[in-house]
């Protein structure tokens, strides 16, 4: 998907992390960000990308992605065949950001089209049409995976990994959290400091199986629903708990928590 904005996505800081992405960027560097789901790995990106005023590509990357998918295929149509350009082609012709979510998820085979790209060569070899694309001074290589989901078949290879400048992210502080809630849906303030105290509650249960804790994604959903009006129990009930679990113990457990912050 190409995406281009003149208006820069909400973000709030965690540290230096937008000074190391514009350095990376001027000195043309690829970037690997790392960190659990929802805590604004593609926010990042997307304000980084309007901040600096270039078109970004972001591909979801899952199991059945192909080389093809990334780098283009030809089609036939009207009786012809054409060559069309997938997205990370573009966004090397076009001087841009190409956004690779959860990379670690794509085919192995997959993975290794990136490399020209992110090593002192920054080409991209196109087989099939016989083209190497050396990319432009203002073209950009991000990729993300989320290192305590995957299992060991699924980590990043070490020959991949080391072409990149990284960036760990986390989840935010209470403090920040509740800025980013207020700063992303208006929530009044008590509203965000009862969804992030039950976020960072749900985020210490240990003896709950969950396959991924409360996101600031999730929070932000409940902060949404419950400035619309929807009662606070209700919307953290869909936007959380049931986002988390299938097992109805299991979701019983985590009302308890929320029953505790909002309780009638």
């Amino acid at each position: 998907m190409d995406m281009r904005t003149t208006e820069v996505p909400y973000y709030e800081t965690a540290g230096n992390e937008i000074e190391i992405f514009e350095h990376a960027w001027k000195n043309r560097l690829p970037v690997l960000i790392k960190g659990p789901t929802g805590v604004g790995k593609t926010r990042f990106v997307a304000h980084m990308a309007a901040r600096l005023g270039l078109p970004l590509f972001t591909v979801a990357c899952h199991d059945d992605l192909t080389a093809a998918d990334l780098v283009g295929r030809h089609l036939i149509g009207d009786g012809a065949t054409y060559w069309s350009d997938g997205p990370l082609t573009r966004a090397v012709r076009e001087g841009g950001i190409c956004y690779l979510d959860e990379v670690v998820e794509a085919r192995k085979d997959t993975t290794v089209v990136i490399h020209p790209l992110a090593d002192h060569r920054r080409e991209l070899p196109i087989d099939r049409t016989g083209e190497v694309l050396a990319a432009p001074p203002t073209f950009m290589l991000v990729v993300s995976y989320n290192p305590g989901y995957q299992n060991f078949l699924k980590g990043m290879k070490p020959s991949t990994r080391q072409r990149f400048v990284s960036l760990r992210f986390d989840f935010p502080p209470a403090e920040r959290e509740e800025a980013i809630l207020i700063g992303e849906t208006n929530c009044d303030a008590m509203i965000a400091r009862r969804l992030v105290s039950i976020g960072h509650a749900l985020r210490a249960l240990k003896d709950v199986d969950l396959d991924e804790v409360a996101s600031t994604r999730l929070l932000v959903y409940a902060a949404m629903l419950i400035r619309d009006g929807l009662d606070p129990v209700e919307a953290c009930r869909a936007s959380l708990v049931e986002s988390l679990t299938d097992d109805i113990e299991v979701a019983a457990g985590l009302m308890e928590v929320v029953l505790a912050t909002f309780g009638r």
